[in-house]
């Protein structure tokens, strides 16, 4: 029997009531009132209790700090959590922030009846972390979101580059976000699942300034896992696809734990192997359970999550990828606050000819000095963009800009290679455009369109948004 001395055990509340959440409460014998949980470097573990109202899939949420950790900073860019349930490690959370932020965490499946949660301060923890401090902690076995959180991958940490370093993803392209998007399958009634990541930064692969002006962001975002699953759910045999390295498409067959696969990020762009490398120490359940509103790119997952735009940019200053003093005149990524960060819809038109495909930048002009363009693509070819659909870039601008600035915003068609095929491409929409504020987070959108401008290989250049 633990020593309530040393361990903090909380007891659920309403847990009969069906679908509704479980909420953890201190128990009143518990040293941790009010709903705080802190784990702190060499203490005890500490344990919260649940009971689950029926078989499912479990979530964990909680607000997570870490007094003195910064991801900005080295030495100090986050202490990690290691998560139990029943004994059996689940998920590790990299807390990179010494200010609350909202996270949510899988559990994996569990049968109706009494659970036992186990949280220790985990190897992989900076230098100057000293403790993790979790508020309002809450479990859930959903109904509605029963089948995409079965199948959710598990991603194991990176060991193998650089260094071999096996906690390398404590301090560097941490994974951040997790989401799912189902269409429905040839067979009448199954379904494909398809699994996204969004890590902090990307080591390897696309570089800083083309990620920002072909992505609109220096976090990598990749889809890692699809599979097909019929009417009850369960997983159709040999439907499993995962992306491997190369951004190749790869029958998955790894390991599962219950439905969910074992994958391990493997490469320094964030692309995945079935085949796990001995004790590798981190490994990440994320809650995969929300999806991605339609039509909308998938950059929009990070403005439901700011805090991911202010990691996303710590990472690149301690990595030394900033540009100092920013300069929107070189292509180098300046500090992240000067960019305009903006969603765009567009379609491209037949070809008329042979040649390469064109693509779309766009062109900021200000009402101070509305005779330069500030180009999304900094005049590069292949960084102007020519997918279709909905889709995200930044504009550099001078330091200070805000929108209140802006005298126009255009359209600009751009071939992406040799020769012009001729295809027009048309503007459909500015979905939202905004600046990130002092703390690195999203200020409010205050640029949307919608609309049709259409720019030619003879008109190549059109405005599409005025204040």
């Amino acid at each position: 029997m633990r020593s309530r001395a040393r361990h903090a055990v909380f007891a659920l509340t309403g847990a009969a009531l069906v679908g509704a959440p479980l909420v953890l409460s201190a128990s009143p014998a518990s040293a941790q009132a009010g709903g705080v949980i802190n784990v702190h470097r060499g203490g005890p573990a500490k344990s919260l209790r649940f009971t689950a109202p029926r078989d499912g899939e479990a979530v964990i949420s909680f607000a997570a700090a870490a007094p003195g950790v910064s991801w900005a900073r080295k030495g100090a860019e986050s202490a990690v959590v290691s998560i139990s349930v029943d004994g059996r490690h689940v998920t590790d959370l990299v807390v990179p922030s010494s200010e609350p932020v909202s996270r949510s965490l899988g559990l994996g499946q569990v049968r109706s009846g009494k659970h036992e949660v186990t949280l220790r301060f985990a190897k992989g923890s900076a230098p100057d972390a000293r403790r993790v401090t979790l508020r309002s902690a809450r479990v859930r076995v959903p109904e509605a979101d029963a089948v995409a959180l079965r199948h959710a991958p598990i991603v194991v940490g990176r060991t193998g580059w650089p260094l071999g370093d096996p906690y390398q993803n404590a301090a560097t392209d941490t994974p951040l976000v997790a989401w799912h998007e189902t269409r429905p399958a040839a067979a009448p009634g199954h379904r494909i699942i398809e699994y996204s990541v969004i890590w902090s930064n990307e080591d390897g692969g696309t570089d800083s300034p083309a990620l920002m002006a072909r992505w609109g962001r220096t976090t990598d975002i990749e889809w890692i896992y699809r599979v097909e699953v019929d009417e009850s759910g369960k997983r159709v045999d040999d439907t499993a696809v995962y992306q491997a390295p190369a951004h190749m498409t790869l029958k998955f067959r790894g390991r599962h734990e219950g439905d969910h696969p074992v994958l391990q990020t493997c490469t320094s762009n964030n692309n995945m192997c079935d085949v796990i490398s001995p004790g590798a120490p981190l490994r990440f359940l994320l809650d995969a359970s929300r999806t991605r509103p339609d039509g909308r790119a998938r950059e929009v997952v990070m403005d439901r999550e700011p805090w991911t735009y202010r990691i996303a940019a710590q990472e690149m200053a301690r990595e030394g990828k900033i540009e100092k003093p920013s300069d929107p005149a070189t292509r180098e990524v300046g500090d992240q606050r000067t960019y305009l960060f903006v969603e765009f819809a567009k379609k491209t038109g037949a070809p008329t000819g042979s040649g390469s495909v064109p693509g779309v930048a766009l062109g900021v002009r200000l009402k101070r000095d509305p005779s330069t363009l500030y180009r999304s693509d900094h005049d590069q070819p292949t960084w102007s963009i020519d997918r279709d659909g909905a889709v995200a870039t930044t504009v550099e601008l001078p330091e200070g800009t805000t929108v209140s600035d802006i005298a126009s915003i255009e359209a600009l068609r751009r071939p992406t290679g040799a020769g012009d095929n001729g295809a027009p491409a048309t503007v459909t929409s500015i979905n939202r455009g905004f600046f990130l504020d002092d703390a690195y987070l999203p200020q409010p959108s205050s640029v949307e369109w919608k609309g049709s401008v259409t720019v030619t290989r003879d008109e190549p250049s059109a405005v599409v948004w005025r204040p």
